[in-house]
């Protein structure tokens, strides 16, 4: 069973950053393009970023020039560099695989506040 846990969340002031991390379960990791997705309150789930298993990248245009997303094939693991972040990037942060979706983890909290 595919199992994605993702971490490094927490409360940042506006302007600050955090690195999140998502270790993946399973065979599926090093050959998938991953996503980082994330949910605001009341708000649908949106793409942010995805890397293709040789690490060509893309994202969101809300995001672009601040976050960074990467991979280590070896340790499954998918991380998101976010900087100068923003009251907006507010939200519950999770990963998956882009093209074939996975049960999705619980996600982590990040919230933007001074």
């Amino acid at each position: 069973q595919v199992q994605l846990v993702e971490s490094g969340g927490g409360l940042v002031q506006p302007g600050g950053s955090l690195r999140l991390s998502c270790a993946a379960s399973g065979s599926f990791f090093s050959v998938s393009t991953m996503g980082w997705y994330r949910q605001a309150p009341g708000k649908q789930r949106e793409l942010v970023a995805i890397i293709t298993n040789g690490g060509n990248t893309n994202y969101a245009d809300s995001v672009k020039g601040r976050f960074t997303i990467s991979r280590d094939n070896a340790k499954n693991t998918v991380y998101l560099q976010m900087n100068s972040l923003k009251p907006e990037d507010t939200a519950v942060y999770y990963c998956n695989s882009h093209f074939i979706k996975q049960s999705w983890g619980q996600g982590t909290q990040v919230t933007v506040s001074s």
